[in-house]
């Protein structure tokens, strides 16, 4: 569609429906999101000025609920689809080239003769469309190129996963349009995940993509990675009187990798002991029984965030079965114990390597001090440095919001509502 008669149309709100169907029918929430769209036109417009007819692309980021660093071990986990979101103003063609323009970044070049790993694009966002454009390539899809112009609101290093909703955003536009949608959001989300790993040299479980790509609010087991279950659930936080908000602690990530990585690491070195890659293969008596033998071979810590998989591993059910028969109570009790077990357990709230530094820990403290019982919160995402998650009462959100932002800066607080769709053409 023209572009000009995009920016008209945006204008007038005859894409309204496709808007609420990812922001919800708040008017100023509606008026903010045109505005947004036709701020991205134009600057697509002023980068890529010979491309007129246009498509728009969504992908939204995505909420933890339950399930702590359990997907990289074939659990169980619940998060939802969230309304902060990436979205690609793209102009499709043929010169077998991706140009691509990030807000913030410089604007990447990605020739299409050349599909492997490159090893100095790791870490890169660039390696991460290699990728992706490599496995279409490896389905027998020729994919001609595109332009694109991406802003994102799913601030990076959030918990949020900026990056997996990236993913999913540049797996829907080629398979929207070079695939006629055949790859579907499942596939999308593994895709994600291979050039996450492969390409872009981080080791991540399956979440992140899983939600962003097929929205909503969901409960995946991981069990078969091959073949997830994956089933929708309805919850509706407003009418448990509660509002989901992350706060942004503005802890840095940068060199966070080694403790990310070793949370994985000793996980599956317990497993290793049982002859298993995985803690969803290891019966949970038989880890319990193995105790003293296992720190005969593994770390104490090993064996602690062996024994939170457990825990959490079970716990996601627990809270789906809360939800489900809208019992608030206890999913927030559920959250607490969670949040005590990442806590005591993964020991995930900050980095050993910069002891002093520890927003999570604060941030969490400070919460617990404003909500007591009437809430429920723990630390968000990966750990060591970012965000915190809470289920607040309506009516203490400007209190929560106000005290949160005096400590970690205007605008860290993000109050939440959960999207049904995951990745989505709008245009």
């Amino acid at each position: 569609m023209n572009r000009d008669e995009v920016v008209k149309e945006l204008t007038l709100g005859r894409f309204d429906d496709a808007l609420i169907t990812l922001y919800g029918d708040n008017e100023q929430t509606l008026d903010a999101q045109r505005k947004r769209y036709i701020r991205a036109i134009k600057s697509f417009e002023t980068i890529y000025p010979e491309s007129e007819d246009i498509s728009i692309f969504s992908a939204p980021g995505r909420t933890e609920i339950c399930g702590n660093h359990t997907d990289h071990q074939h659990g169980c986990v619940l998060a939802a689809a969230i309304d902060l979101d990436a979205i690609a103003i793209v102009s499709f063609h043929n010169d077998h080239v991706i140009r691509l323009q990030s807000v913030g970044y410089e604007q990447e070049f990605i020739e299409l003769d050349h599909l492997g790993i490159q090893p100095e694009e790791k870490g890169t966002s660039t390696a991460l469309v290699r990728g992706m454009v490599s496995q279409f390539q490896d389905m027998g899809i020729e994919v001609g190129g595109f332009n694109a112009f991406i802003t994102s609101d799913v601030l990076s290093g959030s918990g949020l996963s900026s990056s997996a909703a990236f993913e999913v955003l540049i797996g829907n536009i080629i398979d929207r349009h070079y695939n006629h949608g055949r790859a579907g959001a499942v596939k999308i989300a593994k895709m994600g995940q291979f050039a996450e790993n492969k390409y872009f040299g981080k080791e991540s479980g399956l979440m992140d993509q899983m939600v962003s790509s097929v929205g909503g609010f969901v409960f995946i087991d991981f069990e078969d990675t091959t073949d997830p279950k994956i089933e929708k659930h309805e919850c509706d936080f407003d009418k448990g009187g509660l509002k989901l908000i992350i706060t942004d602690t503005k802890g840095s990530h940068a060199d966070l990798t080694d403790d990310y990585v070793s949370v994985p690491s000793e996980m599956k070195l317990i497993a290793a002991q049982f002859g298993k890659t995985v803690l969803r293969e290891v019966e949970e008596e038989q880890f319990y029984h193995s105790l003293p033998h296992l720190r005969t071979v593994c770390s104490d810590r090993a064996m602690l965030r062996a024994a939170h998989f457990y825990a959490d591993n079970a716990r996601v059910v627990k809270e789906v079965e809360a939800l489900d028969k809208k019992d608030f109570d206890t999913f927030l009790n559920l959250v607490r114990e969670s949040g005590r077990s990442s806590a005591e357990l993964l020991q995930n709230l900050y980095s050993t390597k910069k002891p002093v530094e520890q927003g999570i820990p604060l941030a969490l403290m400070v919460s617990k001090r404003l909500l007591e019982d009437d809430g429920a919160f723990r630390v968000h995402g990966g750990g060591f440095a970012g965000t915190i998650q809470a289920f607040v009462p309506v009516d203490r959100i400007e209190e929560y919001k106000t005290t949160m932002e005096a400590l970690f800066g205007e605008e860290c607080c993000y109050i939440l509502n959960i999207r049904s769709e995951g990745g989505y053409q709008v245009i």
